[in-house]
């Protein structure tokens, strides 16, 4: 590319640009401001940029693949891909499973109830979701809080006042916010997935502390959470068979939802865009051929003069 551009300032094709011309040509390898030395400081500069980097990404993927805990399988979402939506009913089904599951320890406290309109509800089905939960208000004009039916502009309440309530609650263990959970972990929903369904019996030789549980999939086997999906641990509003394994791929899809509200609408952009650029493609090529036409098609004959 460096010589390309030199061979074209050689030419002289880009003179009467008489202020971008001299910049360009400096960036050629060709140039005679580039003495062998530079090149040679240049390229071990690149060689050694590009090895550190690599270096960098491989003790990345070794210190992946030695921790201790096993790495989820990848699960076949339907949202996989880049113009694949996430699958609506789904994520009504996960709401439903963190209601009457994960909602009893865990928050969503980035998520409003106004999110879930034309999502997983109506409009008039999330101010009923919203009505059912008390909201802390206040002051009022005497200065005193009160409590009121939740709205759509809420968030999601705390399922404790405080993290202090909360660990005295878990045995110490603080439950995290899962608003961002999918987005916040390693290998996202399949990582859920793995860890709602991947409980088992610790093996010999791993010791667990009272209110422990054994998990392959977290990080060092032990885990303070129960495991909570069973088959028919929460009901289905549609008829849904509730196993365990379509409990735990329910709320994976809602909580991934709830990391990204806007993936459906980013893939659809994505759509628009690539369709848009393609028709500006197309004409471009068409406009470029036009122009370029009598150059490409010009004969340069050489006719001798005749000596009389």
């Amino acid at each position: 590319m460096a010589a390309a551009v030199g061979r074209i300032c050689g030419a002289r094709l880009l003179q009467k640009y008489g202020i971008v011309a001299p910049q360009i040509c400096q960036l050629s390898t060709n140039a005679q401001a580039w003495t062998k030395s530079r090149k040679l400081w240049l390229t071990t500069l690149g060689v050694g940029a590009g090895g550190v980097g690599a270096l960098l990404f491989a003790l990345e993927q070794s210190v992946q693949a030695s921790g201790s805990e096993a790495h989820p399988y990848h699960q076949p979402w339907s949202h996989n891909g880049w113009f694949q939506s996430l699958d609506h009913a789904s994520i009504r089904r996960g709401y439903e499973v963190y209601k009457q599951v994960c909602k009893a320890c865990h928050s969503l406290q980035y998520i409003a109830y106004r999110n879930l309109v034309n999502v997983s509800h109506t409009e008039e089905e999330a101010k009923a979701e919203a009505a059912e939960v008390m909201i802390k208000d206040g002051p009022d004009e005497e200065g005193n809080y009160f409590e009121r039916p939740g709205k759509l502009s809420d968030y999601f309440p705390s399922p404790y006042p405080n993290e202090n309530a909360a660990r005295a609650a878990n045995n110490g263990a603080y439950p995290p916010d899962l608003s961002l959970i999918v987005s916040g972990r390693k290998g996202g929903e399949d990582y859920i997935f793995a860890l709602l369904t991947g409980y088992m019996e610790a093996p010999a030789g791993v010791v667990l502390r009272e209110g422990q549980n054994y998990n392959p999939y977290f990080p060092g086997g032990a885990i303070s959470m129960a495991q909570v999906l069973f088959d028919e641990a929460a009901e289905y509003s549609d008829g849904t068979p509730a196993t365990a394994s379509q409990l735990a791929k329910d709320v994976a899809t809602f909580l991934r939802w709830c990391s990204e509200p806007e993936l459906d609408e980013r893939r659809l952009m994505t759509i628009k865009a690539i369709g848009i650029f393609s028709f500006l493609a197309a004409i471009v090529y068409y406009y470029k051929r036009h122009k370029w036409s009598t150059m490409k098609s010009r004969k340069l004959a050489y006719k001798a003069v005749s000596k009389k």
